[in-house]
């Protein structure tokens, strides 16, 4: 019991480095141990599994609760999510421009199908939002688990308080849950860890090392100079304690569990954390997971015009430009197609009439070096759907003259 209580007053940050490292060790020393692996993967699971619940009666909860009149910040939000999804794509198209990469092609995998359209992929949006209730909780569906939790939400306003107090009582009790499951972060990251090392290793980037260099480093700018700014422009303080406090506690497990769906737990806690409030970012945090894809934006591009560059087609200043918005809609509106962004890269290779052969050996290429692009990828969409939420409610907190004051980590584990 020492040991257990020792290991408990470390920081959760420290316990998920030291479970990084014993996964970088044991992925070395012995490769062949499946046992390992699974650890991770429970791990996410069990946050895959209890996400959808979570959004579903928080958000529930927090409706039922609202009082006419009281003010929340989703538009400010929403719109920091679209454009910032938007500029990141411009980041990309730069970054192409600036270091432009040929491919050595590969065949992609056959059973893969990309949208044939943007009307496919608003066609498909529309369809999750009236999705089955019980099919989206099911499949992790939070555009269907947030437009039903609303419909539900606002009609229970009406109910009594008992059942009001029934509503908070079982949000609470799955966020305990929540925080129960996050106890279990070091194990899990250390899985995790262990079956990228285990499988992958180095072998897989070092053919494709400057096409990563290019889309790592305009995630990191987006994710260090972009959003930061963003975030000036609201505040009028120095960003960068709450965009640091986002990368460590958020940007972390991201990059390891490799699911915006899985990290929406993690998200609300620290949204708990900084003191922000519940009404807001129980709608924004889910939403951000579905809308705010500043990384899917910047893979779809830099991949995009990586097949132009190699195939030698002249880009000029406009399509670049609507490649851009293209890109930011198309992550918008088809976060859950599988495969994830790299299925919507034929859609803008077909801006350029690139042939859909060639466009899927893109999508090879990108699941070749998926290991990496994916973490960084949503790292940077998962930290920023707090970094934007925390800046809008921040800026309203300015405007009242009540200082930010970032509250430190209490672990409740």
């Amino acid at each position: 019991m020492k040991i257990v209580e020792s290991w408990q007053r470390i920081s959760l940050i420290k316990r998920i480095m030291i479970g990084m490292a014993a996964g970088i060790a044991l992925g070395f020393v012995v490769p062949n141990v499946p046992a390992i692996a699974v650890v991770g993967n429970l791990f996410v699971g069990a946050l895959k599994g209890i996400a959808p619940l979570l959004v579903f009666f928080i958000v529930l909860s927090a409706l039922a609760h609202h009082k006419q009149g009281q003010a929340t910040n989703m538009k400010q939000i929403v719109v920091l999510y679209l454009f910032g999804t938007f500029a990141a794509a411009l980041v990309g198209v730069v970054a192409s421009f600036l270091f432009p990469v040929s491919l050595t092609l590969v065949d992609a995998t056959t059973d893969l199908a990309a949208p044939e359209g943007i009307g496919a992929v608003v066609n498909t949006l529309l369809l999750k939002i009236v999705d089955n209730p019980v099919n989206a909780l099911a499949s992790g569906n939070y555009i269907g688990i947030l437009s039903w939790a609303v419909v539900f939400g606002v009609a229970m306003r009406h109910a009594s308080e008992s059942t009001k107090d029934l509503l908070a009582t079982i949000a609470d009790a799955t966020s305990q849950g929540v925080r129960w499951i996050i106890q279990f972060a070091p194990l899990g990251i250390m899985g995790l860890v262990y079956a990228t090392v285990a499988e992958s290793g180095l072998t897989s980037f070092k053919n494709y090392a400057v096409l990563l260099a290019v889309l790592v480093g305009s995630m990191f700018f987006t994710a260090l100079v972009l959003n930061p700014l963003l975030v000036f422009f609201l505040i009028k303080e120095n960003p960068y304690p709450l965009v640091f406090r986002c990368l460590k506690d958020s940007g972390i497990t991201a990059f390891f569990t490799r699911s915006s769906a899985a990290n929406i737990p993690v998200n609300m806690e620290l949204c708990h954390d900084l003191g922000l409030d519940e009404d807001s970012y129980s709608v924004s945090i889910p939403l951000g997971a579905t809308i705010n894809m500043a990384g899917a934006a910047i893979t779809i591009t830099v991949l995009t015009l990586a097949a132009v560059n190699t195939l030698g087609i002249q880009v000029d200043f406009l399509t670049a430009f609507i490649l851009s918005v293209l890109a930011a809609l198309s992550a918008c509106g088809a976060s859950g197609v599988a495969g994830g962004s790299l299925l919507l890269v034929p859609l803008a290779c077909s801006l350029f009439g690139i042939s859909n052969d060639i466009a899927m050996q893109v999508v090879g290429v990108g699941f070749i070096i998926g290991v990496l692009q994916d973490s960084c990828e949503t790292a940077l969409n998962s930290s920023t759907d707090v970094l934007f939420t925390a800046a809008a409610e921040f800026a309203q907190w300015k405007k009242a003259g009540k200082p930010i004051v970032l509250k430190k980590k209490v672990d409740t584990y």
